[in-house]
């Protein structure tokens, strides 16, 4: 089976989301997909990687993953290079499922659970305000995740009061910025407006609603300590981001500082990254994004080096659903997963758009994909629609 067109597919409605499909000499399409930049991406996808791999063979992946790797290593990987790799790499999975007859889980071991266990990180989307209701209304946005069976949920309450980006950055909640300059201070009483937000939670729900929080390394280190140490009475089940995770060392301070158990990153790429923060104990969870850190391929292995740590991982997402699928594979297959992050406003909303086969969840926790592949792809009316653009690379 050869590798005989690459497909890119970019959507107006989610500028940042790019799709690819490889289409091959046997008419099997594989579909991988990554996040952020994607005309950026797909520049790299049709000039860097399909001269690699156009006529080669789909089943030869740890080829092309380290052909590929080994070309982008020598000018800086961690970028949009590796977001493009993770794509493919998806793909290609994608492709030996279906050749396979089998679900991906099936080629990556089998499954070591029935069903895994979701939480919901509060994005805007749709007609629901999930993420505008985590600070305005947060124990009604907590009972309504409850009522549906979902027992977990990530918030950022602190993030409005770190400082913007000169331009703005990108507006969320009562028209602040989810990106800015690093804070260097927050003062007591915006320490205690957020862990208001977690505490407005816990009145409603007690300990019966997981709380995550989500920090988008916003903060410097002596602020994210003060911050993680408010939060020790609350019992939360992870501080994610509180500070970039590009210092170990600084990472493990900060987890020793709190008493807080830390979940770090889907910011980084590739295992040798997770190397780093396993060996210097500057983790609790260990959190990978496919579609970021080298696909299906270089994931598992990093599931399996947390493993080797005796740590969990779980899988990001807040992206598409090629992510969630892809994510659910490694979740069913290594033994070692936690729970898996969702967006309750994109499965109710605009994945539907988008895919055949959206995500099933049931009372808290979602079913595994039984369809050969992946086990979605990509709906006819959706690519033919006149805000979607297309490139295609194949050989002359």
């Amino acid at each position: 089976m050869k590798i005989v067109r690459l497909e890119t597919i970019r959507w107006q409605q989610q500028p940042h989301l790019l799709l690819l499909r490889v289409h091959t000499d046997t008419d099997l399409i594989g579909l991988g997909e990554t996040y952020y930049l994607s005309g950026v991406v797909e520049t790299v996808i049709h000039d860097l990687l399909a001269p690699f791999v156009l006529g080669q063979s789909v089943f030869d992946r740890e080829l092309h993953w380290n052909a590929v790797f080994s070309r982008i290593n020598n000018s800086g990987y961690a970028g949009a290079e590796m977001r493009a790799l993770s794509a493919l790499d998806i793909a290609l999975w994608d492709l030996l499922g279906q050749d396979a007859g089998q679900p991906l889980y099936n080629l990556l071991g089998g499954r070591c659970r029935e069903r895994i266990r979701i939480y919901n990180t509060c994005v805007n989307a749709g007609a629901r305000q999930d993420q505008t209701g985590f600070l305005e209304t947060p124990a009604e946005l907590a009972c309504s995740l409850f009522e549906q069976g979902i027992t977990a949920m990530k918030v950022w309450p602190w993030d409005r009061f770190a400082p913007p980006l000169p331009a703005g950055g990108i507006i969320g909640p009562a028209g602040r910025s989810v990106l800015g300059l690093t804070g260097t201070y927050i003062s007591p009483q915006d320490v205690a407006a957020g862990l208001a937000v977690i505490g407005s939670i816990r009145d409603a729900l007690g300990d019966r609603m997981e709380i995550l929080i989500e920090g988008h390394g916003r903060w410097d280190l002596n602020t994210a300590v003060r911050i993680g140490r408010a939060l020790r009475p609350y019992d939360i089940l992870w501080m994610e981001d509180m500070i970039k995770p590009d210092c170990a060392a600084d990472l493990a301070r900060l987890r020793a500082e709190t008493g807080v158990p830390l979940c770090v990153s889907e910011r980084l790429f590739t295992r040798y990254a997770y190397r780093e923060i396993l060996e210097a104990h500057a983790a609790d969870v260990v959190m990978l994004d496919a579609v970021w850190t080298g696909g299906i391929t270089e994931s598992q292995k990093i599931a399996i080096l947390a493993d080797a740590f005796h740590l969990p991982f779980t899988p990001h997402d807040c992206t598409g659903l090629v992510t969630v699928f892809a994510n659910l594979h490694l979740c069913a297959a290594c033994p070692n997963a936690m729970i898996l992050e969702t967006v309750r406003g994109f499965y109710e909303g605009w994945y539907r758009e988008v895919y055949t086969d959206n995500i099933c969840i049931d009372r808290g926790f979602a079913e595994f994909p039984r369809k050969p592949g992946l086990g979605t792809g990509l709906r006819d009316d959706f690519l033919s629609r006149p805000d979607v653009a297309i490139r295609i690379s194949q050989p002359c």
